[in-house]
């Protein structure tokens, strides 16, 4: 008989100082950001980086491919949404009701899908999301095609009004690093160590005594609610949640950016989320409306050549090499 809490605790990694400097490093660059890049796209980047993130605490630590984490960051949208222009709830409000909601949500999911492994799981999953899809399109909270439009931002505290590009920026910076540090404690304490254990060796895992299924019940918790934080801010930042923020291909673009930036990385899913959004940026800016049917094609080619030459990710790649190198 297994029990959550076996006698040998796994030992925590220790952080090493390289994590901190690239933490301190990325943090100074995106607060002077805002001097070069324009600050509603930064802060739309930063919430697919925490999206980006909150999936590879799921598949990078835990070894659980999700096809349906799509289902967790637009259901935090509509929640969000609604919250902060139907309940007239203020932005931290908001925020609170859409993580905690995909957090439940994912712990309802994870119940039901870690029944089964390998790709019974990562369809089951994306059943699951599309469930939530076609309900939030019959659903009339939702306003089906037309989505939730004309989110007002409103005020952090009663204070600090949201309306200034800026302004939000700085507060979704602050919303994204604050989850990028709890994925950094979570992945260096006891539970986070168990995680990888059962990542490596599931049966191993099992016979030292772990409730390998409760581990993954809150792993898949975990990384739905910080799913869901990153979803209703991106709802504040462009004021609306649409079925866009549901559909498949959310769950495809966020497996994209944690593969091109390095899974298993901290660093990596953001480089590669802010990688993948800047795409579609860059190229309508060099070729203009005559790349627009073309964007797909350049894309898949890009992502193609990336995975060829980065096998590891971008980040992980990097990281290699200056392993091999000292």
């Amino acid at each position: 008989m297994t029990h959550a809490l076996p006698s040998s605790q796994p030992t925590a990694a220790r952080p090493k100082p390289a994590e901190f400097l690239a933490f301190a490093v990325l943090a100074a660059l995106l607060a002077v950001a805002p001097l070069a890049i324009y600050p509603f796209f930064l802060a739309t980047a930063l919430c697919f980086a925490l999206f980006a993130a909150a999936f590879n605490l799921l598949v990078g630590y835990s070894g659980l491919l999700s096809f349906g984490h799509a289902l967790f960051f637009g259901g935090a949208a509509y929640v969000a949404a609604q919250a902060a222009k139907v309940w007239a709830w203020p932005p931290e409000l908001a925020l609170i009701a859409a993580t905690a909601f995909a957090g439940a949500l994912g712990l309802g999911v994870g119940a039901l899908s870690i029944r089964r492994q390998g790709i019974y799981f990562s369809m089951i999953t994306l059943a699951l999301a599309q469930m939530g899809y076609f309900l939030a399109l019959q659903a009339p909270l939702t306003h089906g095609e037309d989505g939730i439009q004309g989110v007002p931002r409103g005020k952090l505290l009663g204070l600090l009004p949201l309306s200034d590009d800026r302004a939000m920026y700085y507060f979704v910076l602050a919303l994204f690093l604050a989850g990028l540090l709890a994925i950094h404690r979570i992945v260096h304490s006891p539970f986070g160590a168990a995680l990888k254990a059962i990542r490596e060796n599931e049966s191993r895992a099992i016979s030292l005594g772990y409730s390998v299924d409760a581990y993954k019940r809150v792993a898949f918790g975990l990384s739905a609610a910080l799913a869901g934080l990153a979803g209703g801010a991106k709802a504040l930042v462009t004021q609306s949640a649409t079925l866009t923020d549901m559909h498949w291909t959310m769950s495809g673009e966020v497996i994209l950016m944690v593969l091109l930036g390095g899974m298993g990385t901290m660093t990596g899913p953001v480089i590669g989320a802010i990688f993948v959004v800047a795409i579609p940026e860059v190229l309508n800016r060099i070729g203009g409306p005559n790349f627009s049917q073309w964007m797909t094609v350049i894309q898949g080619a890009i992502f193609v050549i990336c995975v060829l030459a980065f096998r590891r990710g971008l980040i992980g790649e990097l990281a290699a090499r200056a392993r091999r190198t000292l």
